[in-house]
């Protein structure tokens, strides 16, 4: 199916890979003018803030080590362009695709190791809502400045929480560029998604019947790709079970699991719904779907084009509009461009960027 709607989909999926500080770049068009923006966001010190436990911290002036404590605040981190105070990382598979040689493993597996992060004296520890009440009582009674993040229950509370740890890293340009760069590629598929048809999917995470519940940020991604999500009608809100008989009764037509597993865990008898007979399985990068940091986006985009190719392939319509003001931008050096171009590329790096795209996915599966 990937391959199907791989070529309706690669000039938005060309432009959902440009993440803006990461990757350094600085495309052209309406995108231009924004990051161009956002680079103004500069960062007001001394900063006071409170965080998820109550405790107010100062930071008197922008930190030169970070540390991060669980996945979602170092990935935060590289998403803004922070990285190179990051002292302190977590060493567990949530970080594998992270450029972190040379910087310190501050946790065994999942668990976090009070000494080495104490050894490092970082300006700022990030710990996500995840992390236990003793560990963070254990690295302040030692000293140090710890910042706890309120759970992430919907998109609204990931943009939050970027701009919040750009804040705190001193990289709110970076973080706002983030949020924008969001923003940027929420529209479009807004826009692409009215008036469609949302068919029924059901995110497994568990043979219990375990999925995110209407109270949490994998539900807003699933919903705002163009789904109804089956946790709708179990009785939890944040991460319910859904009972046998719900799942057979509500059938839904499609099935989306993070691909940390071959094939989705959930109970068997989900096996016999329109999803599983119908081959209507999408797998998504567990990274990226399961914590939240501007990488949502990702999966987001990818199930748009698996269960909406054609209102999905719209959008590269509107991509090739957006991208005729590029004819009126300046380059770097004051010329303006004369081709039609996406942002940040010339027509030939876009072609072979979108085929990359193609193969990207396909792989992924």
């Amino acid at each position: 199916m990937r391959q199907k709607i791989a070529v309706l989909a690669a000039a938005v999926l060309v432009l959902s890979l440009l993440a803006p500080a990461a990757a350094g770049s600085s495309g052209s068009g309406t995108a231009t003018t924004t990051a161009a923006e956002a680079t103004q966001a500069e960062c007001e010190y001394p900063l006071e803030v409170t965080d998820a436990t109550g405790e107010t911290i100062t930071l008197e002036e922008p930190p030169e080590s970070v540390v991060a404590l669980q996945p979602s605040d170092a990935r935060t981190v590289f998403e803004i362009g922070a990285e190179d105070r990051l002292v302190g990382v977590p060493d567990n598979p949530g970080v594998a695709d992270l450029e972190t040689d040379g910087i310190e493993s501050v946790t065994d597996g999942y668990e976090i190791q009070h000494e080495t992060v104490i050894d490092l004296d970082p300006d700022i520890v990030l710990a996500a809502n995840t992390t236990f009440d003793s560990d963070i009582q254990t690295l302040r009674d030692a000293g140090l400045t710890v910042y706890q993040f309120d759970e992430a229950r919907s998109i609204d509370d990931v943009r939050e929480n970027t701009n919040r740890t750009g804040a705190l890293t001193g990289e709110c340009a970076g973080a706002a560029e983030s949020v924008q760069w969001m923003d940027d590629r929420l529209e479009i598929v807004t826009e692409t998604l009215e008036g469609t048809d949302r068919p029924l999917a059901y995110y497994p995470m568990g043979a219990d019947g375990t999925t995110p519940g209407t109270d949490s940020f994998i539900y807003d991604v699933l919903t705002t790709a163009g789904v109804e999500d089956l946790s709708e009608a179990a009785s939890g809100t944040f991460y319910p079970k859904l009972s046998e008989e719900t799942i057979v009764e509500e059938d839904p037509e499609w099935i989306i699991y993070p691909d940390d597993s071959d094939e989705p865990r959930m109970p068997d008898v989900a096996e016999a719904t329109s999803a599983s007979q119908s081959g209507n399985l999408v797998a998504v990068d567990a990274n990226q779907i399961s914590q939240p940091t501007p990488q949502v986006i990702y999966p987001l985009l990818e199930i748009v084009g698996e269960v909406h190719p054609e209102a999905y392939a719209e959008a590269s319509a509107d991509m090739d509009g957006a991208n005729e003001t590029d004819d009126e931008n300046e380059t770097n050096d004051g010329e303006s461009e004369n081709e039609d171009t996406i942002p940040g590329f010339g027509a030939p790096v876009a072609v072979a960027a979108a085929l990359a795209a193609v193969g990207i996915l396909a792989r992924r599966r």
